[in-house]
C-alpha cells in the first residue's frame, strides 16, 4: 500500500482532538506530533482515502486553529 503524507500545522492545544478523531474512523490516517509545541503535525493515508481525509480535514479546520 502506498501512502502519503501531510503536515499541517494547528492550535498545540487540539492536537489529542484530532489524533481523536481519525483514531475513529479505522484505517482512515494515522496522526504524528512533529512539533508539538507549534502544532505541526504528520497525517499519514493510503492514496485511495485521500479524497475521504481532505473532506473530513476541511470539515475539522475551523475547530483546530
Amino acid at each position: 500500500m502506498i501512502c502519503k503524507a501531510l503536515y499541517l500545522r494547528i492550535a498545540p492545544c487540539r492536537i489529542a482532538y484530532l489524533r481523536f478523531i481519525l483514531e475513529g474512523y479505522d484505517g482512515l490516517a494515522i496522526l504524528s506530533t512533529f512539533d508539538a509545541g507549534d502544532g505541526i503535525v504528520l497525517v499519514r493515508y493510503p492514496r485511495s482515502s485521500e479524497k475521504d481525509v481532505f473532506v473530513l480535514l476541511g470539515d475539522l479546520a475551523p475547530q483546530l486553529v
